[in-house]
């Protein structure tokens, strides 16, 4: 297939549709929530940070989705296998999050009762700063972690939805950022090395249909001392004109094609998340299968509103091809791959 690469300018048009479907390497479109012409309660605005090594993960989400916010954190143990969310729930906000129009400038800020959440730009990189004083068996769940290291290039796709023109897809993901700071978990203070500890933005735009499934698969880390990281995943609209689908390495984009994540099934057909699953592409550059460790599962059901999440970190063993050719070997290379489906 053909893959488009977008020019810079501004992402809407005058009725509120994608002026160009694509993808890029960095954020080339202007996004600007005024230029929406859906109902408010439809545009879903968020920033999602993941931050793991072999030991550990933790994961932050600033999210208004019109009719409901939420603000997130998550710590997963990859050795003991587990994991804890917490995700408090605002009412309403309907753009009062103030979310930043790029993820290239701007703070975002949330403090209630149960949560204090920030994320900051500074000088060299970006600061994720957390405190929620009742996340596990009475203790707080606490971070202070700067981002730094920021790649070159990032994958940047706008996706039109094709049952409704005013419905689009504006997404960033930022793979292969260092990680340094402090985690203090059930009173336990955890350094974050930069050495070994790397993180992910995803950062989303958008005004979205009523019901779609997506798949999406990350990881990043070192490989004979460099900087090795993917982005994979569909579902997220009408990905005729570009995928998302990337390699990164030592921060420049190597593009690739489409892919099927094969998710093995039980008996009775249903998806067996902690079954091997297989990652194959169309044009031979990522292949890989994934033994998972850790499914971080969430079902939410409140009449209209209904999303079945399921994120599986686990390890990766395969090759990914880039631009030259070159072929990285991936071996019990850390990652995560999930399907999530939402009526939202």
């Amino acid at each position: 297939m053909s893959q488009v690469k977008m020019r810079p300018g501004d992402l809407l048009n005058e009725n509120g549709e994608l002026i160009e479907c694509g993808y890029a390497t960095k954020l080339l479109r202007n996004y600007d929530r005024k230029a929406i012409k859906a109902k408010k309660w439809r545009i879903k605005e968020w920033d999602y940070y993941l931050v793991t090594n072999d030991d550990f993960g933790i994961a932050f989400t600033i999210a208004d989705n019109g009719y409901m916010g939420l603000i997130s954190a998550s710590f997963l143990d990859f050795k003991k296998r587990t994991e804890r969310t917490i995700s408090p729930m605002v009412v309403m906000p309907m753009g009062k999050m103030h979310m930043p129009p790029t993820s290239e400038t701007g703070d975002v800020h949330f403090e209630n009762k149960k949560v204090e959440l920030s994320y900051y730009h500074e000088e060299g990189g970006r600061r994720l700063v957390l405190n929620m004083p009742n996340f596990e068996n009475g203790f707080p769940l606490i971070a202070d972690i700067l981002l730094t290291d920021i790649p070159e290039d990032s994958m940047v796709i706008a996706t039109p939805f094709k049952e409704d023109p005013k419905a689009f897809y504006y997404n960033q993901k930022i793979v292969g950022m260092r990680a340094q700071g402090l985690i203090i978990h059930q009173g336990v203070e955890i350094e974050v090395n930069p050495e070994k500890t790397f993180g992910i933005l995803d950062w989303g735009r958008g005004v979205w249909t009523y019901e779609n499934t997506w798949y999406w698969g990350a990881g990043n880390g070192l490989i004979d001392g460099k900087v090795f990281g993917f982005n994979i995943g569909y579902g997220f609209g009408d990905t005729s004109a570009a995928t998302e689908n990337m390699i990164f390495y030592e921060g420049k984009a190597h593009k690739f094609e489409g892919i099927e994540f094969q998710i093995p099934k039980t008996a009775d057909g249903k998806d067996d998340f902690m079954k091997p699953w297989k990652f194959v592409s169309t044009d031979g550059r990522f292949n890989a299968n994934f033994t998972p460790i850790l499914d971080r599962a969430s079902l939410t059901s409140l009449v209209v509103i209904e999303s079945d999440q399921h994120q599986v970190f686990g390890y990766f063993n395969g090759n990914a091809i880039l631009d030259d050719g070159t072929v990285i070997q991936m071996k019990d290379f850390l990652g995560f791959a999930e399907k999530v489906r939402n009526k939202w």
